[in-house]
C-alpha cells in the first residue's frame, strides 16, 4: 500500500490507505473509532452481528505496528464502543493488545462511547499534546493560534463520480491546521464531509483523501458528490 504524505508547518504525516496516519519524525502511528466490542454491545441488545469485529481490526492494526514500528500508538478515543467493552474482550484479544504494548506505548485518549480503557495497558489522557499536534476525539470548535489538532470521532465519508458510478469510500479529512481520521474500527458507518457537522470546522474549505485498495485518492471539496445514503 502507497501512503499519501501531508504537511502542516514543519511537519509531515503520512497518511496511509488503512485509515491510521504515521508521523515518521515522532515514530507516532495515530488511529482512531477502533469501537472494539461493538457487536458484543449490539448482540446484548439483542442485535446480533458477527462477532468477529475486534478481532480484524486487531489483526489490521497489529500490521500497521509491525511496518511502521512506532515509537508510540494513540488511539483517538471510542477504542471500545461502550464503557464496559474491556470487560467483554476474548482471552486472545486482550493478550494482543498486551502484545502490542510491549512493543509501542499505548496513548488511549478518551472518547464520547467510552472512557479510556485504564484496566488495559497505556496511558489514559482526557488529550494528548506533543509537539505541534493536538490530538483528541472530537475536533475542537475553535483551535489555539499555534494548535494542529488531529481528531477523529466523526467517521468521515465522501463520495465521488466516476465513469461507471458512485463511489463512497471513508476518507480523510483536513485543511492546513486539522485533519480528521477515518474511523478504523468494523461496523462504525460514516457521515457525509458536507454535512454542516464537518463542514463548519473547515470554513475555508477541505480536502478529503479517499481510502483506496492500495491508495488514497485526493479532491476539494467542489469535486465531491453528495453521499446518498450515510451507513
Amino acid at each position: 500500500m502507497t501512503a499519501a504524505p501531508i504537511h502542516f508547518r514543519n511537519e509531515r504525516l503520512m497518511l496511509d490507505p488503512s485509515g491510521a496516519a504515521f508521523w515518521p519524525a515522532r515514530r507516532v502511528l495515530i488511529v482512531a473509532d477502533l469501537h472494539f466490542e461493538k457487536s458484543t454491545a449490539f448482540a446484548a441488545q439483542g442485535a446480533l452481528l458477527p462477532p468477529y469485529d475486534t478481532r480484524a481490526a486487531l489483526e489490521r492494526l497489529t500490521r500497521l505496528v509491525r511496518l511502521y514500528r512506532p515509537a508510540k500508538l494513540v488511539a483517538l478515543g471510542d477504542s471500545f464502543h461502550d464503557c464496559r467493552g474491556p470487560a467483554r474482550l476474548a482471552k486472545d484479544d486482550r493478550a494482543r493488545i498486551e502484545a502490542m504494548a510491549r512493543e509501542t506505548q499505548i496513548i488511549w485518549v478518551a472518547g464520547n462511547h467510552d472512557a479510556a480503557p485504564h484496566d488495559l495497558p497505556g496511558q489514559c489522557v482526557a488529550e494528548h499534546r506533543e509537539g505541534p499536534f493536538v490530538f483528541r476525539h472530537e475536533a475542537a470548535a475553535r483551535l489555539g493560534m499555534r494548535d494542529i489538532e488531529i481528531s477523529g470521532h466523526f467517521h468521515p465519508k465522501a463520495s465521488i463520480d466516476s465513469r461507471a458510478k458512485r463511489i463512497s469510500r471513508p476518507c480523510f479529512v483536513t485543511d492546513p491546521a486539522r485533519l480528521i481520521l477515518p474511523a478504523f474500527g468494523s461496523f462504525t458507518g460514516g457521515l457525509d464531509v458536507r454535512d454542516p457537522a464537518i463542514a463548519r470546522l473547515f470554513p475555508r474549505g477541505l480536502r478529503v483523501f479517499l481510502l483506496g485498495q492500495e491508495q488514497l485518492y485526493s479532491f476539494a471539496l467542489e469535486q465531491l458528490g453528495r453521499l446518498a445514503e450515510v451507513a
